[in-house]
């Protein structure tokens, strides 16, 4: 038998598996509403099922929060480990739903044929390509092309709260050769691509306190200290002219790009001005040395996420605020120390302070960047398996959002992620009216069982 007989079968049960998924889209697995907590169980208890559909000893593991799944197929060759999350975000605003989130449809588009329902990207048409990529070499050739665990979580659209105690205390379970994660999107929609580059993450929030309560402007005016004027001057000074980060020891850590990868990337003839003008936008904002794909990718930012004090109700109050108040995030890249930039960050903002101010901080997320060494010779393999299959070259990108479970892998495993996914820019994740389109999972089947093949080498007789 040969890779074309496991190609033809997945298109051939093409409506088969599409039917699986919209089964699977049913279930409104919410988990950051406890309204939904059986659901999320009902979810968990669906995938066991369709593992042990394909031969694999799999179970629904308990934890604080909603189950973790874990199942386990024996074979030869390397040891492979797919990681996906089968919960997913609220609907809300329902209103601007289309149709009802949990009820799937195939709908026709301009564009081609489309999967709506909340999930069908982000996670479960995705982790659906990989099962039905299994489902057929099982089918044609009794078992799975290597052994293979399966790891699927219930809480990634929560911050995984359980997910690093789980991975600590079973470790060796999890211990494999490479992982593999499919969350993640072609670039501009159209070039298969696997992630290599992760930003890190660090969230603070902070709330200047200046006089004890409320003034009169009219009284108070140019006597007080207006905590809103303090907040902002420390904000407007948080980037410099050229768009640099100006808290000290920000940029230790960084690390200039690779000659290889900057070439690929200048390849990929990135359009900024059409990716801004999509959001009403012309010109990047970012360091000014650097180009857009970098800015996205590979370098650090500094985000001022909201600001809010005084009184912003309707009408005018004429008011000196007590306290000013503002939450800013910093996308983190290489070796950056999220904890070294947190106090540097807080000890810019206290030496910033008037006498008469005084500043509260709250810490939320701090996270490292993960960043993939790409000389393991899997890596070549999948990018021209990719390449084979969309007819497009592959290409090694960078993500400027966070997964941290990339990292958690290479960190508390010790294995390499490799991430592929098959998300377009329009599928509308965390959005109403969210979507797959079917070209996204049949051909990120076909994709899963060429790296499958590619991987192991093998050809089962």
């Amino acid at each position: 038998m040969t890779l074309d007989a496991v190609l033809a079968r997945i298109d051939a049960d093409l409506p088969h598996s599409t039917d699986r998924l919209l089964e699977l889209l049913r279930i409104p697995s919410i988990s950051t509403d406890p309204a939904f907590r059986d659901h999320c169980q009902t979810a968990a208890d669906w995938l066991v099922a369709d593992l042990a559909s394909l031969g694999v000893t799999a179970e629904k593991r308990a934890t604080p929060g909603h189950p973790m799944v874990v199942g386990h197929a024996d074979g030869d060759g390397p040891h492979l480990l797919f990681y996906g999350h089968y919960d997913v975000q609220p609907v809300d605003p329902l209103d601007l739903w289309d149709r009802d989130p949990f009820d799937p449809e195939i709908q026709d588009t301009p564009k081609g044929k489309v999967i709506r329902a909340r999930g069908a990207n982000d996670d479960k048409g995705q982790l659906m390509t990989f099962l039905e990529a299994c489902r057929a070499w099982k089918a044609e050739y009794g078992t799975l092309p290597c052994r293979i665990t399966f790891f699927f979580e219930g809480e990634e659209e929560c911050g995984s709260p359980s997910l690093v105690p789980f991975m600590q205390e079973n470790k060796a379970e999890l211990k494999s050769d490479l992982v593999l994660i499919c969350d993640t999107a072609m670039f501009e929609s159209r070039v298969p691509s696997i992630v290599t580059m992760l930003r890190g993450l660090l969230g603070e929030e902070l709330t200047i306190t200046g006089p004890d309560m409320d003034l009169h402007s009219g009284f108070f005016g140019g006597m007080a200290m207006n905590p809103i004027r303090v907040l902002t001057k420390i904000l407007g000074d948080l980037h410099d002219e050229t768009g640099r980060v100006t808290v000290p020891g920000f940029y230790d850590g960084v690390p200039e790009l690779p000659d290889a990868i900057r070439q690929q990337w200048q390849g990929l003839a990135f359009d900024h001005g059409t990716f801004l003008g999509d959001v009403g936008l012309s010109l990047p904002a970012g360091e000014q040395d650097r180009t857009p794909v970098e800015m996205m990718w590979s370098r650090p930012t500094c985000d001022i996420n909201g600001i809010w004090g005084g009184y912003t109700g309707e009408g005018f109050k004429t008011v000196i605020p007590s306290k000013a108040h503002a939450k800013i995030s910093f996308r983190l890249v290489g070796d950056q120390d999220p904890q070294k930039i947190r106090e540097s960050f807080r000890a810019m903002v206290q030496d910033a302070l008037p006498a008469d101010c005084k500043v509260a901080f709250k810490d939320h997320s701090a996270g490292p960047a993960s960043i993939t060494e790409t000389n393991d010779p899997a890596f070549e393999a999948a990018r021209a398996a990719l390449t084979q299959e969309w007819g497009i070259a592959a290409a090694y990108v960078g993500c400027g959002g966070s997964i941290p479970i990339a990292g958690y892998f290479q960190d508390i495993i010790g294995t390499t992620p490799m991430l592929v996914g098959f998300g377009k820019d329009d599928d509308q994740i965390h959005s109403p009216n969210e979507k797959y389109d079917m070209e996204s999972f049949h051909k990120g089947i076909r994709s899963w069982a060429r790296i499958l093949d590619a991987l192991t080498e093998r050809r089962p007789t």
